[in-house]
């Protein structure tokens, strides 16, 4: 069954991790200094947070799909979604590994489809992922290491 994916920069990870785990009465389900994720079934809801010195607020949205059954069902919906798809392939990013795809709305908000396949140790590991996530001292502290960058996400009409 899909679920859907909220990623939400925040300032500070310890103070949003005690609210939303008071708002989600449950403790997150991966917590590190820089991140922290809760996997929700009701509602059935990836909910994660990073602090990574960029933007608070929601960083982008998503559908994760829990087989490849369904990221297949998922990626044949973006083919038709008549918007650009920056097919991300095998990933490591926000402490796990994934298959995942990127596309814009007409409003210009990201949406990424994913399927996760294991964990990681690392937030993004080199060689894995797109550049944005390959830690170099141009983006070590990039607030959207798992986002593509703006040169690399798919442009749409309502795109700035």
């Amino acid at each position: 069954m899909l679920r859907m994916h909220v990623h939400v920069g925040v300032k500070s990870i310890e103070e949003s991790v005690r609210f939303y785990s008071n708002l989600f009465a449950a403790e997150p389900t991966v917590h590190k200094d820089d991140y922290a994720k809760w996997m929700l079934e009701n509602p059935r809801l990836n909910f994660a947070i990073s602090s990574r010195g960029g933007e608070v607020g929601v960083e982008h949205l998503g559908i994760q799909a829990e087989n490849d059954g369904e990221l297949r069902q998922v990626y044949s919906r973006l083919a038709k979604a008549d918007a650009p798809v920056l097919e991300e392939g095998k990933t490591v990013c926000c402490y796990a590994k994934s298959e995942k795809s990127w596309v814009n709305d007409p409003q210009g908000v990201s949406w990424e489809t994913f399927l996760t396949t294991g964990e990681s140790t690392v937030y993004g590991h080199e060689g894995m992922e797109s550049a944005c996530c390959v830690p170099t001292q141009e983006n070590a502290n990039a607030a959207r290491c798992c986002e593509p960058a703006a040169q690399d996400k798919p442009a749409t009409s309502g795109c700035c």
